[in-house]
């Protein structure tokens, strides 16, 4: 699979589609069949980080207490077990001793600076569209992480299935067994998304991974600078259309 995932990964969507290039037709069997799923909108895998908290021992038992749904859903652990009953939530932290980890994390910013605390693990949520088989999805996850953090980073999987779009919750510890911090970057995401495809596909799902510019989303993001520009523009033209309110010559209304 490493290779298939590497030829798709250094196809050039861009550059594919570009007038005059000659060699446009010399695709990899790999890139050939990925340009073969996006042409028939193959349905598409989702990876993101969930941001906030996991900066506490007490923060991380909360949000496993959250994607166990409070002992109704499994945690499945990377030994392979499945943790079940309201207590699931209190077996992890003890076993990844993440009262040591924040208590170093304090130490290294030290007590009272402005430095945020570190986070103690990575919210990363799979997800693909509804009708896909739950149980193939949870499948894929798990051969996933296998793959990329076995003996490495500890994790849980949790599968949620109260939504239309099966998704599974993975919490990943951020420091590996051998004390290196794992600090997630845009190409992970983008490699994790290719990988996830890969093991869906190979359990006989159909799933893509492609950016959302080649597949008709389009999400364009607007500069602070930009923003502020226009916030400017409408006030003036309100000033000039409108003029400009004094509000403090203006009657208060009292609440009922």
């Amino acid at each position: 699979m490493n290779q298939r995932i590497a030829e798709e990964l250094a196809f050039n969507f861009r550059a594919y589609g570009r007038i005059g290039r000659g060699d446009r037709m010399r695709l990899t069997p790999a890139q050939a069949q990925l340009v073969a799923r996006t042409a028939a909108r193959t349905p598409e895998v989702m990876v993101k980080v969930l941001s906030g908290g996991a900066t506490s021992a007490k923060a991380v038992k909360r949000h496993l207490e959250y994607v166990g749904r409070k002992g109704e859903v499994d945690l499945h652990t990377d030994g392979g077990d499945a943790l079940k009953g309201r207590d699931a939530a209190t077996q992890l932290p003890e076993d990844w001793n993440l009262d040591l980890e924040e208590a170093g994390s304090q130490k290294r910013i030290g007590r009272g600076t402005k430095a945020k605390p570190l986070r103690l693990v990575h919210k990363i949520v799979f997800s693909m569209p509804a009708g896909t088989n739950p149980d193939k999805v949870l499948t894929a996850v798990q051969n996933l992480c296998r793959e990329e953090f076995a003996l490495k980073h500890r994790y849980v999987i949790a599968l949620h299935t109260d939504d239309p779009h099966p998704h599974v919750h993975v919490i990943l510890k951020a420091v590996s067994e051998q004390g290196a911090r794992l600090n997630i970057k845009k190409a992970h995401l983008k490699e994790w998304r290719f990988k996830f495809a890969a093991h869906l596909r190979d359990l006989g799902v159909a799933a893509n991974a492609t950016p959302r510019q080649f597949r008709g989303i389009e999400h364009r993001h607007i500069p602070l600078s930009v923003s502020w520009m226009l916030r400017r523009q409408n006030r003036h033209y309100r000033e000039k259309t409108l003029g400009s309110v004094n509000y403090a010559d203006t009657p208060r209304v009292k609440s009922k």
